[in-house]
């Protein structure tokens, strides 16, 4: 089945004059293609038999020469607090976990760009998974329209927002990443707005510039947990390749470009940054540019190297950073039984 369906190509991967080309030397007419094109991406089709507006006949002929290898939902898992995680199936067999995240204000979509990752931060369970391959725009879409519709069916509440913060490093996978928001903020798409979208990386340099080159429109967040070199790269090698220093250039470029503040998100663990040294470096380094801090709740993935650090502790953070005017949030996680809370991801079902 897998073969014949390679045989064949997934009509998400043309474009809309690609579409109406295919259309015209088939003898049909150019308008055509704008309907499955909408069908496609602000109805999210997962079939052409679903197109119910186009003959059987042009559904037939779309089917000897297209698939649509959209994703599949194939365990769904819900906390006691709300929060949903899925197993996400694709075409080729692998897998992915995407979660929908409610609160009282809002419907977040925490959605994956890659199968695995490769940067091995210590505290992350998806970092112990082999980085298998990219996701596609289409295979990232289909996580927010299926939360899309998770949203409505069992909250009767639309999606607000979007993070990129599943399973993989978004800038490893930047030109997919940014052609789904593209069809995600289109407004032949979902129609979602870019500022309800952020984008979380390790903080690789270069590619922090590139957004700001390409004058991105969606958010930025960074997962630091460490504003000491020697701390960082000893949790995170990527430190090792883009030191502070580095990321501390590339996020005076971003601001100097976008004006846009970042999200730091840290985590405060027992024995390893939960010291006023540490705690002073963070608030030196929200100074380079206009930010704000998450204080994230941490999420043990089973071998308990990482303890979380106590409320006296982070309250000394907040106190720190909140006197000294960077505004700071304590972030609770949510999906914890599940294991769908940040870190957790990790394809154990």
């Amino acid at each position: 089945m897998l073969t014949e369906t390679l045989a064949r190509r997934d009509i998400r991967k043309l474009s809309l004059e690609e579409l109406k080309e295919f259309f015209i030397a088939k003898g049909e007419k150019a308008f055509r293609a704008q309907q499955v094109y909408e069908w496609l991406w602000m109805k999210s089709a997962k079939s052409f038999e679903q197109m119910t507006n186009i003959s059987l006949s042009t559904r037939e002929m779309l089917k000897e020469h297209f698939v649509i290898n959209h994703i599949k939902v194939d365990n769904m898992q819900r906390s006691a607090d709300g929060t949903i995680k899925n197993a996400v199936t694709l075409f080729d067999g692998l897998v992915v976990e995407s979660v929908l995240i409610p609160t009282e204000k809002r419907i977040t979509a925490c959605v994956s760009s890659q199968v695995g990752c490769s940067l091995a931060c210590k505290f992350c369970a998806t970092a112990r998974l082999k980085r298998q391959r990219n996701l596609s725009p289409d295979e990232i879409y289909d996580q927010v329209a299926a939360i899309k519709e998770q949203a409505d069916l069992f909250f009767g509440r639309p999606l607000t927002n979007i993070v990129f913060m599943g399973m993989g490093e978004p800038l490893l996978n930047y030109a997919n990443v940014t052609a789904a928001i593209e069809k995600i903020t289109h407004q032949k798409g979902l129609g979602m707005a870019a500022k309800r979208i952020t984008v979380s990386t390790v903080g690789i340099a270069k590619m922090i510039k590139k957004m700001a080159d390409d004058e991105v429109k969606f958010n930025l967040a960074v997962s630091l947990h460490s504003a000491l070199d020697q701390t960082r790269s000893s949790i995170m090698p990527i430190n090792d390749s883009n030191s502070l220093a580095e990321l501390a250039d590339a996020l005076r470029y971003w601001y100097q470009k976008t004006k846009k503040k970042v999200t730091y998100e840290y985590v405060v663990w027992k024995d390893i940054n939960d010291s006023e040294e540490a705690a002073n470096a963070l608030l030196k380094f929200c100074k380079v540019i206009p930010s704000k801090v998450n204080l994230i709740e941490y999420n043990p993935i089973d071998d308990g190297e990482f303890k979380q650090a106590s409320d006296e502790v982070l309250n000394m953070y907040m106190d720190l950073l909140e006197r000294n005017g960077i505004t700071t949030r304590i972030r609770k996680s949510r999906g914890k039984d599940i294991d769908a809370a940040c870190g957790q991801l990790a394809n154990k079902t």
